[in-house]
């Protein structure tokens, strides 16, 4: 009988594995193209529909009545779409909560809450999104997801981690390097980001607490739009020195970049599979693979391999037809 992975390895609680790449788009031609672009690849990506920092200024009200529209219309085939509300501070920011959840909360994949200030105002934003919820009848919970980009958020971090309904926590590079006030050059938005000390302590930050409650870190994003050899650099050391798991994306021509740079090569699912393999023959006892010794703490690695290789949209071997990987 083959015991049940998810039971075995993660106590019955295996974390959710988002899609790598957020891909942010604020204008009606840009987010019915990356609808389209998401129907072409499939669920590999989520989009972020933007009504804040990437939306028209000066007609928010009827801005979200258009991306709830969208939302709700039959192309959104993966109800993999969630939106970038304005800032709690903006008077647009109730507006918007109020529209969306009226009108799609049932297919809102997330709500993303950008210019937090501390884990006690996140606590009370989503209290008052869960109230909402409950007044237009909207029976899940709607996952939130954190942009961390304030001093006053980089030291809750933890905290706001910590909070059941968040699901992730983005690292607004651009915005809290402008935190700064000078104090940390321009080029740390971009090519520096990976050496200042202050941006990188605060990368560590954010991935550090999101690993600790077992959630998604957000890697910021990428500007340079021509040479997608920066954005795949950029993607690469997001994920292997800095443990993150998803990256932004703000041009259509980044998401395959970003979705190919974190999704697991050919051998590492290769080596993954032949590895679960032998830890069930054995009942999920310790191994011996290739002169090398494995225990149910390296499965758990092997087994998000795999799970991150089935949400790249790539086909891997037959992936979809393992029993044992779909058997939790």
């Amino acid at each position: 009988m083959l015991m049940n992975p998810a039971q075995v390895l993660f106590d019955g609680k295996v974390p959710k594995t988002l899609p790598v790449c957020d891909h942010y788009c604020g204008t009606e031609a840009r987010m019915k193209k990356a609808m389209a672009l998401q129907n072409e690849l499939g669920p590999c990506f989520d989009i972020t529909f933007d009504c804040e920092d990437g939306a028209p200024i000066g007609a928010e009200v009827a801005h979200a009545h258009l991306v709830a529209d969208l939302i709700s219309h039959p192309d959104n085939q993966f109800q993999r779409i969630g939106v970038r509300v304005h800032d709690p501070e903006s008077p647009h920011f109730d507006q918007d909560i109020q529209i969306l959840i009226q009108k799609v909360g049932h297919l809102l994949a997330y709500i993303t809450i950008p210019k937090i200030e501390s884990a006690l105002q996140v606590s009370q934003l989503i209290q008052r999104i869960n109230e909402i919820a409950h007044q237009y009848q909207i029976t899940q919970t709607i996952p939130i997801h954190v942009l961390i980009e304030t001093h006053g958020a980089l030291e809750d971090a933890f905290a706001i981690a910590s909070l059941p309904q968040i699901e992730c926590l983005s690292f607004g590079l651009m915005d809290f390097v402008s935190a700064h006030y000078g104090a940390i050059p321009a080029s740390a938005m971009s090519s520096d980001q990976f050496k200042h000390p202050l941006v990188v302590r605060a990368m560590l930050e954010i991935s550090a607490a999101c690993h600790r409650f077992a959630k998604t870190p957000s890697h910021n994003v990428c500007t340079e739009i021509k040479n997608m050899s920066v954005v795949n650099e950029d993607s690469i050391t997001a994920k292997d020195s800095f443990g993150y798991i998803r990256k932004w994306s703000i041009h259509p021509a980044q998401i395959p970049v970003i979705v190919g740079a974190f999704t697991p090569k050919n051998e590492e699912v290769s080596e993954a599979i032949a590895i679960l393999e032998t830890a069930i023959e054995a009942s999920w006892g310790p191994i011996q693979f290739e002169g090398k010794l494995h225990d149910r703490a390296s499965y758990r690695y092997y087994w998000m391999v795999l799970q991150r290789a089935k949400n790249s949209g790539k086909e891997f071997m037959n992936l979809q037809s393992i029993s044992w990987l779909n058997h939790a």
